[in-house]
């Protein structure tokens, strides 16, 4: 495999009136394509400060962020967008999911940015929803659908536009266990049978079994703990 991301001496600071936090300073880490990365640590350790320098969301005060060989941290704010909206699915713990949309339209989302027709558009949406087994549902609202099923839709929407790495932040923190066990065989079936490279903030020991590495964050520094099975 081909390193996708490389995090070169990353510096992350905020200013909160006279006073200077530091989440993490000098933060080094390297992600091979395809590769499914599990990341666990205290709250405020930066899990999803880290996060969102890699979807692009944030930049760090210093160093660099590296994908696929291009310096993300250097782009417009424009090229910026181009680029998230290419290459990165972001899958949250709430869903985040418009409720005055179906399952469908809430999927198409991502797409209406692009150039494609919506014959194209509904084709994509269409074969998402099929992945997540969802493709019966396309007209359902999301109160209509159990907290799993509108997690597949969020899953769905991630997907949709064929990005190169999915971000999951605490995607199974408010289900239950049989649920949240489906959901993450559905992103290791992602991974192993798709090729996505997934990087996923997790609090759950069980959640993080599932992927290939688990980096523990703390102190604004990162421990390998091994690989899963």
């Amino acid at each position: 495999m081909s390193d996708l991301i490389t995090i070169t001496d990353a510096a992350k600071r905020f200013v909160k009136g006279r006073e200077t936090i530091s989440i993490f300073d000098k933060l080094n880490l390297t992600i091979e394509a395809g590769d499914f990365i599990a990341i666990m640590g205290p709250s405020g350790s930066g899990k999803t400060t880290l996060l969102n320098l890699l979807g692009g969301i944030d930049r760090p005060t210093d160093g660099a962020i590296s994908f696929d060989g291009a310096r993300v941290d250097k782009l417009t704010e424009s090229q910026l967008s181009a680029w998230r909206a290419a290459n990165i699915g972001f899958i949250f713990q709430f869903y985040n999911l418009m409720p005055m949309l179906n399952a469908a339209r809430n999927v198409e989302l991502p797409l209406l940015l692009t150039g494609l027709s919506a014959k194209e558009r509904a084709r994509r949406v269409q074969a998402a929803l099929k992945i997540v087994g969802l493709d019966q549902r396309a007209s359902h609202l999301p109160r209509e659908m159990s907290g799993g099923q509108q997690q597949r839709v969020a899953i769905a929407r991630a997907i949709v536009a064929d990005p190169k790495m999915l971000l999951c932040d605490e995607p199974t923190g408010d289900l239950d266990r049989k649920t949240a066990d489906e959901i993450l065989g559905m992103l290791q079936l992602l991974n192993r049978e798709m090729g996505k490279t997934i990087i996923m903030v997790t609090h759950d020991a069980e959640a993080a079994r599932y992927a290939n590495r688990v980096l523990h964050l703390d102190k604004g520094r990162f421990v390998e703990q091994g690989a899963m099975a």
